[in-house]
């Protein structure tokens, strides 16, 4: 038996499958896997180490990757409306924007939130706001991921505690908190403690949720903003799974077994224009990480190799001008990320360089996913471009430039070291002054901006958050307050604060803080009492 006809009959032969039998429009069946009886060692088998092929072995003849369509804005109640449209349009898994202010640890009336509550998502102050955010949606039954960083822990509780309040018990929720703080000092800025802490809240939350939500997954190692700051395939690559390893490190230092915790790690990657080199990334960052896994973190089980990862279209490349071709480079790169092996992703809205998407762009793009699922047929192929020669030689380059990278930020001692030295901070900035000039010099054409441009473009319809929102907000904030048993929130606040001051997982005394009533920013500004701000 070739190791092939193995696999089939051993791997691929217990996978449940979508359907019986899969065939083209002129009848010729679609083989389980295409590749030879003995394929290159750095190919492997779909589901089988190194993963480069993909982490299942029937992939989307299993089933299809999870559709989320990334949405909040303005109140809780109607960014429950949009959730809802989009369950209602066939959305598979639930996607949370929150506002400025509650991924700052402010509440909606403190003075640093004034203008910015509920502009680019829902504003959260309160177990109630969640309560809003999530009415008449069954936590048991659908998986919720959550854009939060340095309240992620917070978010995470009021999650649980809304999903406890209906009845659903913690073992039963999935997700994922985004949870990625790293990224933050390196591109994007919305951090409040100093690395320490931040890092001590991350671990605290990998322990947590391995023993009382073991189906959440406590971290989205993110390389999409690495790519949206600027950075190249490989430094993306590079700098998501250095952060990774972060992590890893950390949580092993704090004494948690590797295999407890590294089967619930989740990446989120970006998925740029450059139609190969992207499903090449994908590729090899899935090697990369398996090969760190076995290697350096000594992983056992074979679930703590894999990468499991959700996609996210390029924010970054979607134009003003002429948004309708947007469509387009969305719909390419959906492609990209699904014949890459994504196992959930987010399609952007054509009008997003101008605003947050209106309901019919959000469905234009859940289409676009549905049409590629359900009508282009790639997927009743496991890897279809698997093999190519371009592709397989794009991928190796990418590993050697990724592996380098990771080289060189083990000798300065590691991702928390290189970022306080700024040095992914400049490498980032120099790809992207470099990509900019070949666009200004029109070496890298842009079409409707830099060529094939025209002149009085009719103005779109555009999403406006109600600027009356933000009064309405701290309104209800301050009736909740009122309404609240107030000393019993503060002795869960001074609890938190005490305990921060010590060694203790504080992700209990964050939930109890959140059932007791305590705010967010109250929350957050407890930790801030021990921990101070990054940067003051």
């Amino acid at each position: 038996m070739t190791p092939l006809e193995k696999w089939e009959r051993e791997v691929y032969g217990k996978a449940a499958l979508r359907k019986p039998q899969f065939r083209t429009s002129s009848g010729i069946e679609v083989k389980p896997l295409y590749s030879p009886a003995e394929p290159d060692p750095k190919l492997g088998f779909p589901g089988q180490d190194p993963f480069t092929r993909g982490i299942q072995p029937s992939m989307y003849r299993g089933r299809f990757w999870t559709m989320r369509q990334y949405a909040g804005f303005g109140t809780a109640e109607e960014t429950n409306a949009r959730f809802r449209y989009l369950l209602q349009s066939g959305q598979t898994g639930l996607s949370t924007a929150f506002d400025l202010p509650t991924q700052m640890g402010h509440d909606s009336d403190s003075p640093k939130a004034r203008g910015e509550v509920g502009r680019v998502g829902v504003a959260i102050d309160s177990v109630d706001d969640m309560e809003r955010l999530f009415k008449g949606i069954d936590l048991g039954k659908v998986s919720t991921s959550m854009t939060i960083n340095a309240t992620a822990a917070t978010l995470l509780a009021l999650y649980q505690a809304v999903g406890e309040a209906h009845g659903t018990p913690p073992a039963s929720l999935s997700g994922t908190v985004q949870n990625d703080i790293l990224k933050e000092y390196m591109a994007r800025g919305t951090y409040i403690y100093p690395p320490a802490p931040s890092m001590r809240l991350i671990t605290d939350t990998f322990e947590y949720c391995s023993k009382v939500i073991p189906k959440w997954n406590p971290i989205s190692i993110s390389g999409y903003h690495i790519r949206e700051a600027g950075s190249t395939a490989a430094q993306e690559i590079a700098f998501t799974l250095g952060d990774g390893i972060a992590y890893v490190e950390a949580a092993v230092r704090r004494g948690l077994d590797v295999d407890s915790f590294a089967g619930r790690l989740s990446f989120f990657f970006n998925v740029h224009n450059n139609f190969i080199e992207e499903v090449a990334k994908f590729r090899a960052a899935r090697r990369i990480w398996a090969r760190t896994m076995k290697e350096r973190f000594k992983a056992r089980d074979p679930r703590s190799w894999t990468l499991r990862f959700h996609a996210q279209t390029a924010g970054s490349t979607l134009t003003a001008q002429q948004p309708d071709n947007n469509v387009v480079r969305v719909a390419l790169q959906a492609m990209a990320a699904v014949l890459g092996g994504c196992q959930s992703l987010h399609t952007n809205g054509r009008d997003e360089a101008l605003s947050l998407p209106t309901e019919a762009s959000a469905r234009i793009a859940l289409r676009t996913q549905q049409i590629i699922a359900h009508e282009s047929g790639v997927c009743d192929f496991i890897d279809p471009l698997g093999g190519s020669h371009a592709l397989e030689a794009i991928t190796d380059e990418l590993e050697a430039k990724a592996l380098d990278s990771l080289r060189r930020v083990d000798e300065m001692g590691g991702m928390v070291e290189a970022i306080s030295r700024g040095v992914p901070q400049r490498e980032i900035e120099d790809a992207a002054y470099t990509a900019q000039r070949e666009v200004e010099e029109k070496r890298q054409i842009v079409v409707g901006v830099n060529e094939f441009a025209v002149e009085g473009e009719p103005p779109i319809e555009t999403l406006r958050v109600d600027p009356a929102l933000e009064e309405q907000q701290i309104a209800r904030l301050r009736a909740f307050r009122k309404s609240r048993d107030g000393s019993a929130a503060q002795r869960a606040v001074n609890d938190l604060r005490s305990a921060a001051k010590g060694t203790e997982n504080l992700v209990p005394r964050i939930v109890a803080a959140v059932k007791a009533r305590a705010t967010l920013g109250e929350i957050a500004n407890a930790m801030r009492d021990v921990f101070g701000e990054h940067g003051r």
